[in-house]
């Protein structure tokens, strides 16, 4: 009897060790070394740049190398930001953003692969303007620690294309004057929680 209730024990053991969960980390955005911005091209001749001022960012990830992460990005649309407060106005109002009706802005990815040695695809849903749609950005990482902090920290360059009228952004301006394409640039510096 002992010796079965034994077996038993030993099977029961290795199937609770078979599921154990790997610890997730947390990192968060440092934001004074992180900058959100896009750039669209205007009159077809020279492009504008702009940023969102206000924003917040988090991955989690159970693996050291990033492979299996998720990323959460929120911004205030009202936080907008292209060095001309006639323009800035213009893009919070109902013609563009409408940030009265739709104040933030979400990224939520949906799988973060390792395509090269620090080179990420990241797969996501967009939310902008009450549009959500899929959005593939590309993430450059490099990783160290702070000799300040002492934290363990990584840096990410992230580069991707939206078009403006998928989310429904002056939709009516013609391409001549506003480009669809809109280049999405950010660089992040997380730390580890």
């Amino acid at each position: 009897m002992r010796k079965g209730t034994l077996i038993c024990a030993t099977a029961l053991s290795a199937i609770l060790m078979s599921f154990k969960t790997t610890d997730s980390a947390t990192w968060s955005v440092d934001k004074s070394h992180a900058k959100l911005g896009f750039s669209i091209t205007h009159l077809m001749v020279s492009d504008v740049e702009g940023s969102f001022k206000k924003f917040d960012a988090t991955i989690t990830s159970t693996k050291e190398d990033f492979s299996d992460a998720s990323v959460v990005m929120t911004a205030e649309i009202a936080s907008v930001n292209t060095e001309n407060e006639g323009r800035d106005k213009h893009l919070v109002s109902p013609d563009f953003f409408d940030a009265a009706k739709f104040p933030t802005m979400t990224y939520k990815s949906t799988s973060f692969k390792k395509v090269g040695d620090k080179k990420y695809t990241v797969n996501g849903n967009l939310t902008l303007h009450g549009v959500t749609k899929p959005v593939v950005l590309t993430a450059i990482c490099n990783t160290g620690v702070n000799p300040m902090s002492k934290k363990t920290i990584a840096g990410f360059k992230i580069s991707g294309v939206i078009k403006r009228t998928d989310f429904a952004l002056s939709p009516s301006t013609p391409e001549a004057m506003l480009s669809d394409e809109v280049t999405i640039v950010a660089n992040a510096e997380f730390a580890k929680n």
